[in-house]
């Protein structure tokens, strides 16, 4: 299948256009709304189905090899993504220091909502997959937030952080780390068992929690955009979306070493060209609350997470074909 038709066929799925919906309810000034408690039950939800589901394929295939070395993947590059993206920053932009520092740290986590909607690609397109990227999705959460400080460390930048435990506690225990963590230590311990027992309820009604989250995500974006778009100059825009093809361009090359299937190749890949607006906004609140969290969110949830959901995810999978295939 060609890009053109991978793009068709995202662009039509239930998934982007409930997100397309969401969007455009902001844009018109809707009064739709997503109540916050029912947001947060999907997130819980979502993370918990995809850990799950994770362990339980770990579980069936063992920790082997393969397995460690996608760990130590996922970790290098979440580690050095924000420092491509601090230099593009700092070079083609005129972000302070500490703002690009922030921005480079967002870019080199992930996005676990973007991470669930490849997963529900995927799945929808009958892709088979390594379950254990679950794994690595959270382990790519937190590298990133400390090669952010160490660049706004080395600008000159005085930091009022929690140093060492105090922030790596605060990072650990961010809600959709230890849910995705979690949930990836039940299902590897319960396994296929677990797994059956849970079907109902983790796998069979997976894409329609997913297509509610994404009209939540939509109507957040769209008021993202209405609220925060004059913070961002025309580089900044550009930078969200040329970062992402550059974070799947680093992880490309680590894919094809690993021997990933298509499917962890393009999960791979989606995750590296992700950007987080949730685990490290929290983090760069406590350790930089000089930076301005506005530009950040703005970029990721306005331009780089709705990139990825309609034209990024068909791009990635076709490049996953041609380097796994």
């Amino acid at each position: 299948m060609g890009f053109l038709d991978l793009a068709v066929q995202n662009l039509m799925s239930p998934m982007v256009l409930f997100f397309a919906l969401g969007a455009v309810a902001a844009f018109a000034r809707s009064d739709l709304t997503v109540p916050e408690a029912v947001a947060r039950l999907l997130s819980l939800y979502l993370l918990m189905s995809i850990g799950f589901k994770g362990g339980a394929e770990v579980a069936h295939s063992g920790l082997t090899s393969q397995v460690v070395g996608a760990l130590i993947a996922g970790i290098f590059l979440s580690a050095g993504i924000p420092v491509v993206a601090y230099a593009l920053l700092r070079f083609g932009t005129k972000l302070s220091p500490i703002d690009a520092a922030s921005v480079a740290g967002h870019y080199g986590s992930i996005s676990a909502v973007t991470f669930a909607a490849i997963t529900g690609v995927l799945n929808h397109m009958s892709i088979a997959y390594e379950g254990y990227m679950a794994a690595v999705a959270a382990a790519m959460e937190t590298p990133a937030i400390f090669t952010a400080l160490a660049l706004a460390q080395r600008s000159g930048t005085t930091m009022q952080t929690t140093r060492g435990f105090g922030l790596l506690r605060e990072v650990a225990l961010n809600g959709s780390i230890v849910t995705l963590l979690g949930s990836f230590l039940i299902g590897s311990i319960t396994g296929h068992r677990g797994l059956t027992m849970l079907k109902p309820f983790l796998v069979d009604v997976f894409p329609g929690f997913l297509c509610l989250f994404l009209l939540d995500m939509g109507i957040i974006a769209g008021q993202g955009l209405l609220r925060g778009w004059r913070l961002l100059s025309t580089p900044v825009i550009l930078f969200g979306f040329v970062m992402p093809i550059l974070g799947a361009s680093l992880a490309g090359g680590l894919a094809f070493f690993l021997g990933l299937s298509p499917g962890g190749t393009a999960i791979l890949l989606t995750l590296a060209a992700s950007a987080s607006y949730i685990a490290v906004p929290a983090a760069m609140r406590i350790a930089l609350p000089q930076a301005n969290l506005s530009i950040a969110l703005t970029l990721a949830l306005g331009v780089t997470f709705p990139f990825n959901l309609t034209i990024g995810i068909p791009l990635y999978i076709a490049a996953a074909s041609l380097i796994a295939g």
